[in-house]
């Protein structure tokens, strides 16, 4: 791997996994930043990271650093991933990678300006099993996909007061889980869906807390998307086609799945290392940067942030900062 000086931006438990991820696969942490020094500093002496600093504008100041990764609530992340592409940082950024699609369209404009990446840390488009399905699909092993079927569901303690629930801070289930089950749905819909139909049930806070959500594009594929937040559900998308169906469960960082034909047949699917989830991003990220690797998923994120942003104009729900 290269040796890219890595920073991070939002020291908290997903960063620490990223840094494990990052060490593991012979990356370079080189900075880290929180709004706290002391929190800098422990983070940077335990994960091996060269600099700590006290503000996000610190380490975005710092010219060794060449790619951040962004892990601060969703709410933020448009303004972080705006500062960092203009103090010339590749950014790989936790999903949801913004609140709606205009900020994200705006975050495309100014990265192709200065010839950066940018990137979502969504694991449905970095995982090799992943690639994989992909490659089956359109090799024909289902002939048309016909429906999509992806449910979701995460029980959070009540508690009107935790960010899941709050309005001010871009909560709600929809980009929580929802950014994971829709991004399962558009990774396997051969375009856009033209055609969107939603419910929802808001809690009380007047976020999200479950829905469903319909998706039709011009090739007559359908995907039914279920999403709970107050209440479990497995985490499973199904890929139906002409042919026969593909499960997949714990789709979120899957390393298997089955595809059952027609005629009853189960064939066993698997590709790569659930542990491995966060280094595949890491990897990947780094061949977009080289320039290795075709084109980079970002169009896939511009896509389901337009769906998400569609839909919550059909429910009502806008945030006060927006």
């Amino acid at each position: 791997m290269s040796r890219i000086n890595w920073g991070i931006i939002g020291p908290g438990a997903i960063a620490a996994e990223f840094a494990d991820a990052l060490n593991g696969s012979g990356g370079r942490l080189y900075a880290v930043a929180s709004r706290a020094l002391g929190t800098a500093e422990a983070f940077a002496q335990r994960y091996g990271a060269v600099k700590a600093y006290g503000s996000y504008s610190g380490l975005l100041q710092e010219p060794a650093v060449d790619a951040v990764y962004i892990s601060t609530p969703h709410s933020h992340h448009y303004q972080y991933i705006i500062e960092s592409l203009h103090h010339g940082k590749h950014v790989l950024c936790e999903k949801a990678i913004t609140v709606n699609s205009t900020q994200l369209q705006e975050i495309d404009r100014l990265a192709r300006e200065k010839g950066l990446v940018v990137a979502e840390a969504m694991t449905i488009y970095h995982m090799p099993l992943y690639k994989k399905l992909r490659q089956l699909l359109d090799k024909g092993a289902l002939g048309r996909v016909k429906m999509i079927q992806v449910s979701f569901g995460s029980h959070k303690e009540y508690d009107v007061n935790n960010r899941f629930f709050s309005k001010e801070l871009a909560g709600g289930a929809l980009l929580d889980i929802g950014t994971y089950a829709l991004s399962f749905a558009r990774y396997f819909l051969s375009e856009q869906p033209g055609k969107i139909l939603t419910t929802v049930k808001e809690f009380e806070t007047g976020v999200d807390e479950q829905s469903g959500i319909i998706l039709h594009n011009s090739a007559d594929e359908m995907a039914v998307v279920s999403l709970t937040m107050r209440s479990k559900m497995p985490k499973r998308g199904i890929i139906a086609g002409e042919l026969g169906f593909i499960t997949v469960d714990n789709f979120p960082r899957a390393a298997s799945a089955t595809l059952q034909y027609l005629d009853g047949t189960v064939e066993l699917i698997e590709a790569g290392d659930t542990a491995k989830a966060l280094q595949y991003e890491i990897e990947d990220m780094e061949r977009f940067i080289a320039g290795r690797a075709g084109a980079d998923t970002l169009p896939l994120s511009l896509d389901v942030m337009e769906i998400m942003s569609r839909v919550r104009e059909q429910w009502g729900i806008r945030y006060s900062f927006e």
